[in-house]
């Protein structure tokens, strides 16, 4: 017999883990006595949504609402001009109306917004399905309000991340969402002295996870109800035109979003509509308006409709109270009969699914087997 059968096989050795790699290739050996604690070998994911108010209250929303109205990119118009305005009309008469609003769909139970719950429960489920990397942190923020993206990264830090994936959680990119994310997280890291590495997800707008996720939420209601829609509207928030001009892709991001699905759902031309609300101001939005649009085709005889926000990740006071609210009401005093709002994907198991994949993705290289 051939001696070298008798032979058995070297043993492999174990693949290094991506973090073990990384330690490997520093210099090893006691610490100076007076060197401060510090984590290291990490990698954090930032989940960050729109913004919330801490609560309905006057003094609540104007706090809010200030932060998010001298956001730059949200009102570009010159401080000159706006300012006056803003503190001198809005500011003392929208924290009213718009903490309404609020009450309307609050989440009393927990004292908080609908968006900051939902927020939490996919930061909580994302971690969850991903728990068997020991060496990765899931937390969340918000771009306008409570917590803070800052806060959240400088927790992140402090926790020994020194690799970070951004998500801001806008399918369809414009610079009133998915860029001032990243202004903020970019203005938070010039504070630090050591800063970590950075990624920054990109808009989804036509990723088969996202589309897929979509559509069987849509089928899904669809079945649950007693009727059939004749129309079905994809509202998308609107972005004033003006910025759209100037080279925004927002718009063409909402128009393939629409295509794509329409053709996933396998419905004839015309049954999935496109439009835009949540206008505000003086100035032309991206039109067809949502609220107009519904009002016309109930006058025009439709009397069937549903109307879901696939530019929401997770339904907020945009979708609840403008659309699931206000808009069924414009649609049935225009004569029309059935109307029902489709849930924004939030933290079921499609919208899960569409977030855990797109994380996956952006942590290959950072983290093995992802």
């Amino acid at each position: 017999m051939d001696m070298t059968s008798q032979m058995a096989a070297p043993k492999s050795k174990p693949r290094a883990s991506a973090r073990d790699r990384r330690t490997a290739y520093r210099a090893e050996g006691p610490r100076p006595s007076d060197h401060p604690a510090v984590k290291i070998g990490k990698v954090g994911v930032l989940l960050v949504n729109l913004g919330t108010p801490d609560g309905h209250d006057k003094k609540n929303m104007r706090k809010y609402l200030q932060e998010f109205l001298t956001d730059k990119r949200v009102i570009e118009w010159p401080k000159a001009l706006w300012y006056p305005i803003l503190y001198g009309i809005v500011l003392n008469t929208r924290p009213k109306k718009s903490g309404e609003a609020y009450a309307s769909i609050w989440n009393n139970e927990l004292n908080e917004s609908p968006l900051r719950t939902f927020t939490r429960s996919q930061g909580e489920k994302l971690a969850a399905a991903l728990s068997a990397h020991k060496g990765l942190q899931i937390d969340w923020a918000m771009r306008y309000g409570n917590p803070s993206i800052e806060s959240r990264l400088e927790a992140l830090r402090n926790e020994g991340c020194e690799r970070i994936v951004i998500f801001p959680l806008y399918p369809q990119y414009s610079a009133a969402t998915t860029a001032t994310v990243n202004d903020k997280a970019f203005e938070a890291l010039m504070k630090l002295r050591w800063m970590p590495a950075i990624r920054t997800v990109p808009p989804y707008h036509d990723d088969p996870a996202y589309i897929d996720a979509l559509a069987l939420s849509i089928d899904k209601h669809l079945a649950s109800l007693d009727f059939s829609p004749e129309r079905v509207i994809a509202s998308y928030h609107g972005i004033p035109k003006s910025y759209f001009m100037k080279g925004d892709p927002y718009h063409c991001h909402c128009l393939k979003t629409s295509r794509l699905l329409e053709e996933r759902l396998g419905w004839e031309k015309g049954r999935l509509m496109t439009t835009f609300q949540s206008r505000f101001g003086p100035e032309e939005w991206l039109q067809p308006y949502t609220d107009k649009t519904i009002e016309k085709l109930a006058e025009e005889g439709i009397k069937d409709i549903a109307v879901f926000n696939p530019g929401f990740v997770a339904d907020c006071l945009e979708t609840l109270e403008e659309i699931a609210e206000e808009a069924g009401e414009i649609f049935h005093e225009a004569g029309g009969r059935n109307f029902t709002h489709i849930p924004c994907l939030n933290d079921s198991e499609e919208g899960m699914m569409v977030i855990e994949t797109i994380v996956r993705r952006e942590l290959a290289g950072w983290i093995d087997d992802v």
